[in-house]
């Protein structure tokens, strides 16, 4: 048990230095070239890793964001729907389409 904690904790550090030290590289590589901003520091770089990380990623374990966390990308909800679909019938599957498409629609209403 204590080497499981260990080796979770030097990933946690590996992640922070390793990760902290390619977001410094490649922003003072790339933005005072490409945007005029200037060069920033390892802590500012690590405070970026954690923004982006919280804005894109969440701090959930395996995966995370708009992936979901199933195994393949997240694909699984595709799967049930196909299923659901084949067990309806035309009326049903008429009846779906409908309520879907007045559901994205709704901006095509307004604007007339």
């Amino acid at each position: 048990m204590k080497m499981f904690i260990f080796k979770g904790f030097l990933k946690v550090l590996a992640f922070i230095f390793i990760g902290g030290f390619v977001v410094m590289s490649l922003w003072n590589w790339l933005m005072p070239v490409l945007f005029g901003l200037k060069l920033i520091t390892f802590l500012q770089a690590l405070g970026l890793l954690v923004l982006s990380k919280i804005l894109f990623g969440g701090f959930r374990g395996g995966g995370g964001g708009w992936r979901g966390r199933h195994p393949g990308g997240g694909h699984m909800w595709k799967e049930k729907m196909a299923e659901r679909w084949e067990n309806m019938n035309p009326e049903e599957r008429e009846r779906f389409k409908k309520h879907w498409k007045g559901r994205f629609n709704w901006w095509k209403e307004e604007r007339q």
